[in-house]
């Protein structure tokens, strides 16, 4: 961005100068999402690299590292944070905590200081239509499967009545044959 260009043009002007890119100022993410907070510095010298996290919540370090060096991960973000390099980070699984402005400070051993800050937006995916039409689709299947049990209890049900029906009349027949057949 515009700001992003005018901090690297005054950083580089500066002696011992520091310079720091913020392509994306902004990322929009959901949750449980894995998120790049992407930055490029550069500087004469060694650089020392901080980032922080300021929310609601509050504010935490995040991660503090030495070009080349030592990296320091806060606890709270042990085994979600990556570093790179270039300054930036990775954070993974994202929650609704995550949400806030990301601080990157770059520190060049000389002393000079840029700054770059990121803000991340953090959206729950809503299930209520899905689990709405979940539900009413196995009430739908139960229903269709009562339904269908209903069927074929009614079905066997006529057969029996049939079976019945035919056999006393076969029986009745036979009676009657054989009546006629003695009266002679």
């Amino acid at each position: 961005s515009i700001t992003s260009a005018l901090i690297a043009f005054l950083c580089l002007s500066a002696p011992g100068g520091v310079s720091l890119v913020v392509p994306q100022p902004n990322i929009n993410a959901t949750v449980a999402q894995n998120i790049l907070l992407s930055v490029e510095y550069s500087c004469r010298g060694a650089a020392t690299i901080e980032w922080k996290h300021v929310s609601s919540w509050g504010t935490t370090k995040i991660a503090e590292w030495k070009s080349g060096n030592y990296v320091n991960i806060s606890t709270v973000y042990k085994g979600r944070v990556t570093t790179f390099e270039n300054g930036s980070i990775q954070l993974l699984n994202v929650g609704m905590r995550d949400a806030g402005y990301y601080f990157i400070t770059v520190t060049e051993e000389y002393g000079t200081n840029t700054y770059g800050t990121i803000i991340v937006n953090v959206y729950e995916i809503i299930y209520e239509d899905l689990h709405f039409v979940a539900v009413v689709f196995a009430f739908l299947a139960a229903v269709s499967a009562i339904l269908i049990c209903f069927m074929w209890l009614c079905n066997k049900s006529l057969h029996l009545c049939q079976k019945k029906t035919t056999h006393k009349l076969t029986a009745s027949t036979t009676e009657e044959i054989e009546l006629e057949t003695i009266e002679c």
